[in-house]
């Protein structure tokens, strides 16, 4: 980017040239400049200017391709005027923003806006297999509609005991100092808060040996074993000394004004996307608007979700 946007009001002028959004993504895709076909990897290839497509010179299938190809704006016929606007609003926005409100900033419908979401959705997702060592959080929670708040008939459908039943739990994971020196965060859905789900999760995220605090949770209980355990029993108090699970619970708040204050409704099957969407900002909160966004557009190279992922059902008009 010549002169990177700090605002949005900056960032939605620059997007409005089609030349500016292609040399950013150009620059993402090839940063050694170097264009190469995605089929064949040929660095033997044609631009047509009027078109933004490039020609491989090589015969084969899709000798045509543009800068959306490999990434999560394949075969979307939305620009990258928008796309680029959508990224920037969802990486920025503390609370999240509703596709309702992404429909009528971009002038899309709110079936585009979704799809489009959860797609950079995907981009935000950090998949890794570095584990978290040091002094690491443990907690989990709940996330689910309260009872008071349904109509009666969903209430009966789908209440069907107490507290926690009908809601999806979430585990989260929060490594007080990151490779930047600040807390980072995982978090993702798990099938219950019983010992043979918690703690494999647990060993699958946190290195042998490092300091673990959790709360008085039994399932937690043989984490002793392999870890530095220390335990917060919530009924007593809720700190001694570095024995605390603040952080993640700081996290959650995050997350649940954004699931209720902005989302309103979200299923548990998409669930994680939202978490990984959170998680996104969280982890690059020491980050500037423009920082946040360029973190993002990063991502987007060699993911793909379609509509049929999505949703199972039929394609979309994106």
């Amino acid at each position: 980017m010549t002169r990177e946007p700090k605002t949005l009001i900056e960032a939605i002028r620059y997007f409005t040239n089609p030349d500016a959004c292609l040399a950013l993504m150009v620059g993402l895709h090839w940063p050694d400049g170097v264009v190469k076909c995605p089929t064949c990897a040929s660095e033997n290839v044609t631009f047509h200017k009027a078109r933004r497509l490039w020609q491989c010179k090589t015969k084969h299938p899709r000798q045509q391709f543009s800068v959306k190809v490999g990434t999560i704006f394949e075969d979307s016929p939305v620009g990258l005027d928008k796309w680029l606007a959508a990224m920037w609003m969802i990486a920025n926005d503390k609370n999240g923003i509703s596709s309702y409100e992404v429909a009528r900033d971009l002038g899309v419908t709110q079936k585009t806006a979704w799809f489009l979401m959860h797609r950079i959705r995907l981009a935000m997702h950090t998949g890794t297999f570095e584990k978290m060592d040091g002094q690491v959080e443990v907690d989990e929670t709940f996330i689910g509609g309260k009872a008071r708040f349904m109509h009666k008939a969903r209430r009966i459908d789908k209440i069907k005991g107490t507290g926690t039943v009908g809601k999806t739990a979430v585990l989260g994971l929060l490594d007080r100092h990151g490779p930047d020196g600040h807390s980072f965060v995982r978090a993702s859905v798990v099938a219950s808060r019983k010992r043979q789900t918690l703690v494999p999760q647990v060993r699958q995220n946190v290195a042998a040996g490092s300091e673990v605090f959790t709360d008085a949770l039994p399932s937690y209980a043989t984490l002793r074993t392999e870890y530095t355990h220390g335990v917060i029993d919530h009924a007593e108090k809720y700190v001694d000394g570095q024995i605390h699970t603040n952080g993640i619970e700081n996290f959650w708040s995050l997350l649940k004004r954004a699931l209720k204050g902005t989302y309103i409704s979200v299923e548990p099957f998409h669930l994680f996307r939202y978490l990984d969407e959170e998680a996104f900002r969280f982890n690059n909160r020491e980050a500037s608007d423009s920082e946040r966004f360029l973190n993002l557009a990063r991502r987007v190279i060699g993911k793909r979700l379609t509509y049929n992922d999505l949703t199972g059902g039929s394609k979309t008009p994106v």
